[in-house]
């Protein structure tokens, strides 16, 4: 009879990074954090193109974004170091919850123009996304030595900081460069 061992507490805990991983999306090749990055703007685009935008109905559409922000952010915090134990590295690739929660930034605060059915919202999307994506890989200052904070904190405040230069880069796309 080959009975299995009883999971321990720290195996359970090990084994259960599903919040910091996103439910897989950390593990998928190339680029993870591309692929942590899209489910809030692939939510907003829901939300936008159901009628539920940050126009017709802002108080629903940012509870939800913040509600986002807050939930990966806490799963950075409570699970970054049991993650690092994990993946044998300092802000593993597979942790991709910072992402998510930092694009959360870029989507806030549309102005109305922006966010009008068709390609105006497309764009929008696209640009928040890009926006984060690339200010999150070159990491302006402070974000560049946040990492250098241990454990959770170190995976999420630079991506926090880098969602919210993206947030004030789509502000000054959607309001001031872009005549819609």
């Amino acid at each position: 009879m080959n009975a299995k061992p009883p999971l321990t507490i720290s195996t359970r805990r090990q084994s259960s990074l599903g919040w910091i991983t996103v439910f897989g999306l950390g593990h998928m090749k190339p680029a993870s954090g591309t692929w942590g990055s899209m489910p809030p703007v692939v939510i907003a685009g829901a939300m936008i193109a159901a009628g539920f935008g940050p126009v017709e109905h802002p108080i629903v559409y940012h509870a939800v974004l913040v509600t986002i922000l807050l939930t990966f952010s806490a799963a950075c915090v409570l699970q970054g170091d049991q993650a690092e134990a994990r993946f044998g590295e300092k802000d593993p690739g597979q942790a991709v919850a910072d992402e998510t929660a930092g694009q959360c930034f870029s989507l806030m605060a549309l102005p109305a123009v922006a966010v009008q059915p068709g390609w105006h919202a497309a764009l929008t999307l696209l640009g928040a996304f890009l926006a984060f994506r690339v200010l999150d890989i070159i990491k302006p200052w402070p974000a560049n030595g946040l990492q250098r904070v241990p454990g959770g904190w170190g995976i999420l405040l630079d991506d926090v900081i880098a969602g919210l230069y993206a947030m004030l880069a789509v502000q000054l796309m959607a309001r001031v460069l872009v005549p819609w």
